[in-house]
């Protein structure tokens, strides 16, 4: 008996500590100002003057495994790619190799090769099960391969499959191509982003006509609700600067050209591409980096009578002499 009774008076002395130090912990807590307290990786809230804890996290929802480097890290992990939009399965189907080796890196035999040869071939056909599913994944494959084509990053990819996906499931697709409502998508998503694509650049990679994109991107973006501010001509400007081969002096005196005109209000109705074309023109002149008018013209794929009539614009609003 004398053994139970020794244990409950230590879970009495121990349950009594513990509650003097909260105690005393929250006598200290009051005199912590909020601004001294921080977040550490583990998720604890700690005092950073005296290393009091404040708050802890007790569950670690890190692995169980520790790596120093990414190809410890890739070696050691057991989970796949993350899901992702822009595949129509959301990339969650099995995905048979190519490269017809085995787990060791050995060739495989040429009866084992026919057979996964075959495998790949069903595993294609049972991906999609449906005809809206395998125009799903058409459009998805538009858009990549636009995207590929106009250089943006994958974030771009994912909202324009989003968008795309928005579309389908509200039946904006019907009496529209698949192509018009996907390259619409991407170019509402470059928007979006703020990635500076112009509607001519898309039209570039797409195999629909300019018109029908501009059309299509206005009745999608309407019927779906996409709140997209107009493009501001400044994010042109250190790509068209770039490929002019032009200074940073140059690409700030233009987008101080932009500036000052813009809140003239001179900017409301007009391209931003041949407004920013116009503006590094400008700024070329005026800081001895003379580009021509057809050199610039090329670059922002705009026709020379454009920056001829935004640079004339600009220059009378600035109150510079021709």
């Amino acid at each position: 008996m004398a053994g139970p009774t020794r244990e409950r008076r230590r879970e009495r002395r121990r349950t009594r500590d513990e509650s003097a130090n909260e105690e005393a912990d929250a006598d200290e807590l009051d005199d912590v100002d909020p601004d001294d307290l921080v977040r550490t990786a583990d998720g604890d809230l700690i005092h950073e003057e005296t290393g009091l804890v404040v708050e802890e996290q007790n569950i670690d929802r890190g692995p169980e495994w520790r790596a120093f480097n990414h190809s410890e890290r890739q070696s050691k992990s057991r989970v796949g790619a993350p899901i992702t939009e822009t595949m129509h399965d959301k990339g969650l189907t099995t995905t048979i190799d190519w490269k017809d080796k085995d787990a060791y890196g050995r060739s495989l035999s040429s009866e084992k090769r026919s057979q996964m040869h075959r495998l790949r071939k069903w595993q294609e056909r049972i991906r999609t099960k449906d005809a809206g599913e395998r125009n799903l994944q058409f459009a998805l494959s538009e858009i990549d391969r636009m995207s590929s084509a106009l250089g943006v990053p994958r974030s771009v990819r994912e909202v324009a499959s989003v968008i795309y996906r928005r579309a389908l499931k509200e039946d904006l697709i019907r009496g529209r191509s698949i192509e018009g409502v996907s390259t619409s998508a991407l170019y509402a998503a470059c928007r979006q982003e703020g990635i500076p694509r112009s509607l001519e650049e898309v039209s570039e990679v797409s195999r629909v006509e300019r018109k029908e994109i501009g059309r299509t991107y206005r009745y999608v973006s309407q019927e779906l609700g996409l709140e997209l501010e107009p493009v501001d001509p400044k994010q042109y400007v250190p790509r068209f600067a770039s490929a002019l081969d032009l200074s940073e002096e140059v690409q700030g005196k233009a987008n101080e050209i932009i500036d000052e005109t813009a809140e003239q209000g001179l900017l409301s109705g007009k391209s931003p591409t041949g407004y920013a074309a116009a503006a590094i023109y400008a700024a070329s002149l005026l800081c001895n980096e003379k580009k021509t008018q057809r050199e610039v013209a090329d670059v922002a794929q705009v026709t020379e009578v454009t920056i001829r009539n935004r640079y004339q614009e600009q220059i009378e609003a600035m109150g510079i002499p021709s």
